[in-house]
């Protein structure tokens, strides 16, 4: 059995929000390499050197990637045979992004929605998000931290199709969703789509989609091919890094996938801006592993 220490996650937790600001994992730079090799319009070229250029001297100089701090979003995976309180270790993630506000300090990006009021902890009523789930892996957990920028954010949609419509509602969807978008997200984006279950399982799985490292490919054969193809065609549009024109308009779409209702259809569309940010620490007999 394994027992997690609620201290070292309420350290990594810390830590890791500090980390997904200021680096940026090898899959987006090598994903930005990959476009720009094959962009093929002058000023897309220029754009995209420049934000590869704004990525290397903000990691040279310790200084955040991008000003948006975003909503703090850890996502917590729970192998097997591991002793843990729930509520402590709640807190400690809690405290651990606080402390990374205070103590680094970063802008705290997040506010009651009503009155607006900023705690300057990055944490207020449900947030930081915090979203569990449970694998089977013998004495191991997994800690991933996610600053979702508002950017990305509002570009969001959600819609009920009807079984009747098919695919050709998604796909449509989609393209539309990225042309509403535009430069709004800061392209390249990583576009993250929903395709069934309830409508806010499936938001949420847009959500998962957007997040996604680059490379990884829809568990679903269906899904894995539709991703393919609607990559293609979303890079088609010549919205381009920036929405200033240009092949490169998304890194990816990802497609996460549920079982639906026979009478429901439901998809979603979530962004992820072109600095696609995240930083993960894995907790084991081991030791802690700091990662991405």
């Amino acid at each position: 059995m394994f027992t997690l220490d609620t201290a070292q996650v309420q350290e990594a937790a810390r830590e890791l929000y500090i980390r997904a600001l200021k680096i940026l994992p090898d899959d987006i730079k090598q994903g930005f390499q990959t476009l720009a090799s094959k962009e093929t319009n002058t000023t897309a070229q220029s754009i995209l050197g420049t934000m590869i250029k704004n990525i290397s001297v903000a990691e040279d100089n310790n200084n955040l990637l991008c000003q948006d701090t975003g909503i703090p979003i850890y996502n917590l995976m729970v192998g097997t045979q591991v002793d843990f309180n729930g509520a402590q270790l709640i807190k400690a993630i809690e405290q651990g992004c606080s402390r990374a506000t205070v103590e680094h300090p970063i802008r705290s990006s997040v506010v009651h929605p009503i009155t607006r009021k900023n705690n300057h902890t990055s944490c207020g009523h449900r947030v930081p998000v915090v979203n569990i789930s449970f694998v089977d892996r013998p004495g191991w957990v997994r800690l991933e931290m996610i600053p979702k920028g508002s950017g990305s954010e509002n570009n969001s949609w959600l819609k009920m199709a009807t079984p009747a419509e098919g695919i050709a509602a998604v796909k449509t969807f989609v393209v539309d969703c990225v042309l509403e978008a535009g430069g709004k997200t800061c392209p390249p984006t990583i576009v993250g789509v929903g395709v069934g279950g309830t409508s806010d399982l499936c938001i949420h799985l847009a959500k998962e989609a957007a997040t996604r490292p680059l490379g990884s490919v829809c568990a679903d054969p269906e899904g894995a091919d539709l991703e393919k193809e609607l990559t293609k065609a979303v890079n088609a549009l010549g919205v381009g890094p920036q929405g200033l024109g240009g092949d490169s308009t998304s890194f990816a779409v990802h497609i996460e996938m549920a079982a639906t209702h026979i009478t429901m259809n439901p998809v979603a569309v979530n962004m992820q801006c072109h600095s696609a940010r995240r930083a993960s620490a894995e907790f084991s007999s081991n030791g802690l592993l700091y990662g991405f």
